[in-house]
């Protein structure tokens, strides 16, 4: 089996490097040799320490008859959707880490490979893979199409952004600020030089989606969730965490019940004894739970160059051994059924809130007068002082609605003794 590679950068070298230093077991395990016959750059003059032809002409590859598989580790959307479309076009099998590609096209691609598949005769066409897309070395993807597929999912939980992890996990064990963890992060190289992507949740997002679309079969885009990020958590809300048994994560969560499901990420409150809240650093972690098995966790290293090629490699041998092409989402039929989205505003859960308040007679009663007619139920309320003339009230609920902790919100932004907007973290 040939390969090519689309983007032989940090994943793509280790790709490449694997294949040839584990080259016995993998082809014991593949029942083929497989070689990289050519890769794709930007830059030619770069040296990547590789034994393999390189060019900057992607057709190049796409057009070699002799490539069966291409490795498309790009990155991007446009550009990479152009690309998988042609190889699967020309019968030959994909491989992905693309999340950003899976999180927009991903029903597209499917639809792509079973035409392949079906019309075209050559020896991988249709086969597509995509596991190193979610959680790096985790093999999340065949555990959800392959190991629960006797399960309803009853839902996802992930910490799915390493990064994120890394800088909570500080906050909480040494009580960083944000700012200077944020600076550390960039320097390790954890953090791009422009963190949105991952501090405000997006990556997470994508990867969210692809998860959902496995266990409900679920077509939605980026756009059309709650994303939200960590940038707004503070030490007084790692010490209120710390105060009620919490740690404070930036989690993905899918779950179903009657009415849809729900699809979101954003910062949790989350109970210090559950296994999910005990994952950190750069690690990541995900919690699945299905209606027969219960809940399983699934742990390891969420990026990284070999840890991400490692599940790479592993989707190549699975195209090698199979020799033909299956559901990208592992069912001709979705593992669930036909799902809709729930409403941000439908959203139901338990909520923390940190309220700056000017430290005058009168101002918590009025607060709490706003929870009432907003139908929101106080569960603990604690005032700390931050400076002589102010305080923060630090609030949480029971159970309460998106919609109504958003009409109290917007409510006490227009109290005049309120003098920043309210942070808000929902509690898990």
């Amino acid at each position: 089996m040939n390969i090519g590679i689309v983007g032989v950068g940090t994943v793509g070298s280790s790709v490449a490097k694997i294949l040839k230093e584990n080259a016995d077991v993998i082809s014991a395990r593949a029942g083929v040799d497989i070689f990289v016959k050519s890769g794709v750059v930007k830059n030619l003059s770069k040296d990547r320490g590789l034994d393999i032809k390189l060019t900057t002409d992607v057709d190049e590859l796409l057009n070699d008859e002799s490539i069966d598989v291409i490795v498309e580790l790009m990155g991007g959307v446009d550009e990479a959707f152009e690309v998988v479309k042609k190889a699967l076009a020309k019968g030959k099998g994909v491989v992905t880490a693309n999340k950003a590609l899976l999180a927009y096209h991903r029903f597209e691609l499917q639809e792509m490979a079973k035409k392949a598949a079906f019309e075209l005769d050559t020896a991988y066409a249709g086969c597509f893979e995509y596991e190193a897309s979610v959680a790096g070395g985790i093999p999340i993807i065949n555990a959800l199409r392959d190991g629960l597929s006797a399960n309803h999912i009853e839902s996802i939980r992930g910490i799915i952004n390493g990064t994120c992890n890394y800088m909570m996990t500080k906050m909480m064990n040494e009580g960083v600020e944000y700012a200077s963890i944020l600076k550390e992060a960039q320097e390790l190289g954890y953090a791009e030089a422009d963190p949105t992507f991952d501090v405000g949740g997006y990556d997470a997002a994508h990867k969210l989606l692809i998860l959902a679309s496995i266990a409900y079969g679920i077509d939605v885009k980026p756009e059309d969730i709650l994303i939200e990020g960590i940038q707004n958590v503070s030490k007084d809300d790692i010490a209120f965490a710390k105060e009620f048994g919490y740690v404070i994560k930036l989690l993905g969560i899918a779950k179903k019940d009657s009415d849809g499901v729900e699809l979101r990420v954003h910062a949790c409150l989350i109970k210090k004894d559950e296994m999910i809240a005990k994952i950190d650093g750069v690690m990541n972690g995900i919690s699945v739970v299905g209606d027969k098995v219960g809940e399983t966790l699934y742990y390891g290293p969420g990026a990284g160059g070999n840890a991400t090629a490692s599940a790479v490699v592993a989707n190549i041998i699975d195209i090698a051994r199979s020799g033909k092409s299956k559901p990208m989402m592992g069912y001709d039929k979705p593992m669930e059924g036909d799902f809709t989205l729930k409403s941000i505003e439908d959203i139901v859960s338990k909520y923390y809130l940190r309220i700056n308040v000017s430290d005058k007679t009168g101002v918590l009663a009025k607060v709490t007068k706003l929870f009432e007619e907003n139908n929101i139920s106080i569960e603990i309320i604690f005032q700390k002082p931050t400076s002589g003339t102010c305080a923060n009230l630090l609030i949480s609920t029971h159970l309460a609605c998106e919609k109504d902790i958003r009409n109290l919100i917007t409510a006490l932004e227009a109290l005049e003794f309120v003098n920043k907007k309210p942070v808000m973290i929902r509690i898990v």
